[in-house]
Protein backbone atom coordinates (compact mmCIF):
# COMPACT_ATOMS: atom_id res chain seq x y z
CA UNK A 1 0.00 0.00 0.00
CA UNK A 2 2.78 2.33 0.93
CA UNK A 3 4.93 1.20 -2.20
CA UNK A 4 1.47 2.86 -4.45
CA UNK A 5 1.41 5.92 -2.19
CA UNK A 6 5.10 6.32 -2.73
CA UNK A 7 4.94 5.63 -6.77
CA UNK A 8 1.94 7.92 -6.83
CA UNK A 9 4.07 11.27 -4.90
CA UNK A 10 6.67 10.73 -7.09
CA UNK A 11 4.74 11.03 -10.69
CA UNK A 12 3.66 13.79 -9.62
CA UNK A 13 6.10 16.07 -10.57
CA UNK A 14 4.80 15.58 -13.68
CA UNK A 15 1.86 17.73 -12.99
CA UNK A 16 4.35 20.97 -11.75
CA UNK A 17 6.31 19.96 -14.99
CA UNK A 18 3.26 20.94 -16.77
CA UNK A 19 2.41 23.77 -15.01
CA UNK A 20 5.60 25.61 -15.24
CA UNK A 21 5.82 24.54 -19.32
CA UNK A 22 2.06 25.94 -19.72
CA UNK A 23 3.60 29.56 -17.60
CA UNK A 24 6.73 29.58 -19.85
CA UNK A 25 4.73 28.89 -23.18
CA UNK A 26 2.43 32.24 -22.09
CA UNK A 27 5.05 34.63 -20.53
CA UNK A 28 7.55 33.66 -24.31
CA UNK A 29 4.59 34.10 -26.45
CA UNK A 30 3.84 37.73 -24.71
CA UNK A 31 6.99 38.45 -24.97
CA UNK A 32 7.15 37.33 -29.12
CA UNK A 33 3.84 40.11 -28.76
CA UNK A 34 5.69 43.06 -27.41
CA UNK A 35 9.22 42.46 -29.51
CA UNK A 36 8.95 40.30 -32.81
CA UNK A 37 12.33 41.17 -33.61
CA UNK A 38 13.62 38.44 -31.03
CA UNK A 39 11.67 36.07 -32.03
CA UNK A 40 14.70 33.46 -32.55
CA UNK A 41 16.50 34.10 -29.12
CA UNK A 42 12.74 33.65 -27.10
CA UNK A 43 12.08 30.59 -28.71
CA UNK A 44 15.44 29.00 -27.66
CA UNK A 45 15.66 29.67 -24.64
CA UNK A 46 11.67 28.59 -24.16
CA UNK A 47 12.98 25.60 -25.48
CA UNK A 48 15.74 25.03 -23.38
CA UNK A 49 13.23 25.17 -20.36
CA UNK A 50 10.77 23.16 -21.78
CA UNK A 51 13.41 20.42 -22.23
CA UNK A 52 14.86 20.66 -18.91
CA UNK A 53 11.18 20.99 -17.05
CA UNK A 54 10.62 17.48 -19.06
CA UNK A 55 13.39 15.63 -17.66
CA UNK A 56 12.62 16.83 -14.32
CA UNK A 57 8.65 15.02 -14.78
CA UNK A 58 10.93 12.00 -16.50
CA UNK A 59 12.86 11.60 -13.82
CA UNK A 60 9.86 11.50 -11.59
CA UNK A 61 8.17 8.85 -13.86
CA UNK A 62 10.98 6.46 -13.49
CA UNK A 63 11.41 7.08 -9.77
CA UNK A 64 8.43 6.24 -9.68
CA UNK A 65 8.51 3.04 -11.33
CA UNK A 66 11.24 2.32 -9.70
CA UNK A 67 9.36 2.22 -6.23
CA UNK A 68 6.87 0.02 -7.63
CA UNK A 69 9.18 -2.98 -9.26
CA UNK A 70 12.32 -2.89 -6.80
CA UNK A 71 9.62 -3.27 -3.58
CA UNK A 72 7.04 -6.04 -5.20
Amino acid sequence: MLTAIGAGIAVLTGLGAGVGIGIATSKATESIARQPEAASSINSALILGCALAEATAIYGFVIGLMIILMLK
